[in-house]
């Protein structure tokens, strides 16, 4: 089913920053449905055209009406948080039709049960989905793809040029999200290893969460470098043992979103490791963060799928054990530095 991007509006799934960066992309082109569970934030941008401190195009509508979204819309950009994910698309599946077409931009995991599963515990692939197989699980639609980075909100909405990538099996999903995110900015790739992309979009957090550790323990660039670096190859194994190709994790949506992520205090996974790293405790990082860092429960699940796939990365694990078991950083440092690391590549 072609789809006339004058006849009705596009619809954004969530109103955080990234939802309202996304939001603001897409009001260049088209009309904009952006959808808020919480009422009052729906009356509060009707009336002021604002959120977040972010001035929203004229374009954009607000509404906490998930039927009118899926009646009006036929082209959906969900951004919601990934612990979440399953439960909106559990409450929008029922309201969906064939020809819809969805392009998420959640990059986490979602694992039926953890939260019942014991803390020692192993997930195995089948417990655990990316957020398009999350789609197809909920809904009869078929023509899925992701919203794949680097994405900092906070330089989306200040106009800052940046390049993303949609992934997707289909074509026309990817041509479609080209055409409606298309601007002065943002330049947008497209590549069919979709559960590639979806990969890196997620393991990318949990280097990022060690990076900021680092620079919160004051410590400098060349450190910070090895650590991405051979995050990227941890990224790599999980990928590979998941399903991707090396290659979805040496372009835009892969190193590229890494590097940014992993290097930007406008990253809330970076942040989140930063205060880590200059001493604060877990619970009350989590209390005062506006928004959730993906990383810190992508880590949890990446952990248990570790160990079902009997990987060897010791930096997700040893970053396991400083978030959720209070381990020294400074021994975990340590650790990491003298890692017997057979070679320096090695899937090449």
């Amino acid at each position: 089913m072609s789809i006339q991007l004058s006849e009705q509006p596009v619809g954004v799934i969530g109103a955080g920053s990234f939802g309202t960066a996304i939001a603001n992309l897409l009001a260049v082109n088209v009309d904009v449905l952006m959808y808020s569970r919480n009422n009052m934030l729906v009356q509060h941008i009707n009336s002021t055209h604002e959120n977040l401190g972010v001035q929203l195009s004229p374009r954009i509508r607000a509404t906490n009406d998930l039927e009118e979204v899926a009646q009006k819309c036929l082209l959906l950009f969900p951004v919601v948080p990934s612990g979440s994910f399953r439960s909106m698309m559990h409450d929008l599946g029922p309201l969906l039709r064939p020809y819809h077409i969805i392009i998420h931009g959640t990059k986490g995991f979602d694992a039926r049960g953890m939260e019942n599963k014991p803390e020692d515990s192993t997930l195995t692939r089948e417990d655990v989905s990316t957020m398009s197989e999350v789609i197809r699980q909920e809904s009869i639609v078929e023509r899925v793809g992701c919203l794949s980075g680097p994405n900092l909100a906070k330089e989306i909405m200040a106009g800052q040029p940046t390049a993303t990538v949609i992934g997707s099996h289909y074509d026309e999903v990817i041509s479609l999200g080209k055409k409606v995110l298309k601007s002065e900015h943002f330049h947008i790739f497209g590549t069919h290893d979709m559960l590639g992309a979806e990969l890196a979009g997620a393991l990318k957090n949990i280097i990022a969460i060690g990076s900021g550790i680092l620079k919160g323990k004051g410590l400098g660039k060349n450190i910070q470098a090895m650590l991405i670096t051979r995050g990227l190859l941890e990224m790599v194994y999980f990928g590979n043992a998941m399903g991707s190709t090396s290659r979805a994790f040496f372009g835009t949506a892969g190193i590229g979103d890494l590097v940014a992520t992993a290097t930007s205090k406008d990253s809330r996974n970076f942040t989140f490791g930063f205060r880590l790293g200059q001493g604060e405790d877990f619970a009350s990082i989590e209390a005062t963060m506006p928004e959730l860092a993906e990383g810190v429960r992508t880590l949890k699940i990446a952990r248990q799928l570790a160990k079902y796939y009997d990987l060897r990365v010791p930096i997700t694990g040893m970053l396991y054990n400083v978030v959720f078991k209070g381990f020294d950083i400074d021994r975990a440092i340590q650790f990491l530095i003298n890692y017997p690391y057979d070679v320096d590549v090695d899937f090449i």
